[in-house]
């Protein structure tokens, strides 16, 4: 296996190949994972003292952490982002209308393909140089 522990890894299938776990979220045990936890630490949840957790990638886009020119600094692990945004005041107004409604709602997301992101649980350690 070429795969380096703790690298993404996208593919076209639905199951995370031998030696990949799905980036779910899960909680692992520190004890069974001391490599990865090593690279990934707490960074995506867990105690620190007995289970760590992985990416949970599941309906999320991914963001590369960092600051570009003119770019907001995102830190590795930085969560952003709201599903339903309840902030919003409700807004009521009256009026009068032709009862032949034509309208269709729609959402504000690009062109998508969902896609099944893995984790690689078993592999190469790398090298930090």
């Amino acid at each position: 296996m070429d795969d380096y522990l703790g690298e993404i890894v996208t593919v076209g299938f639905n199951f995370c190949p031998r030696g990949m776990m799905e980036a779910d979220g899960r909680l692992l045990p520190i004890a069974e994972n001391t490599a990865l936890f090593s690279l990934l630490g707490t960074m995506y949840g867990g105690d620190g003292r007995t289970t760590f957790a992985l990416p949970d990638l599941r309906g999320r886009v991914m963001v590369g952490a960092g600051q570009g020119p003119g770019l907001t600094d995102r830190r590795q692990g930085e969560r952003g982002g709201v599903e339903i945004d309840v902030s919003l005041p409700a807004q009521e107004h009256s009026g009068t209308a032709d009862t032949q409604v034509n309208s269709t709602t729609g959402n504000n997301m690009p062109p998508w393909l969902a896609l099944k992101q893995c984790i690689v649980t078993q592999g190469i350690y790398p090298s930090r140089s």
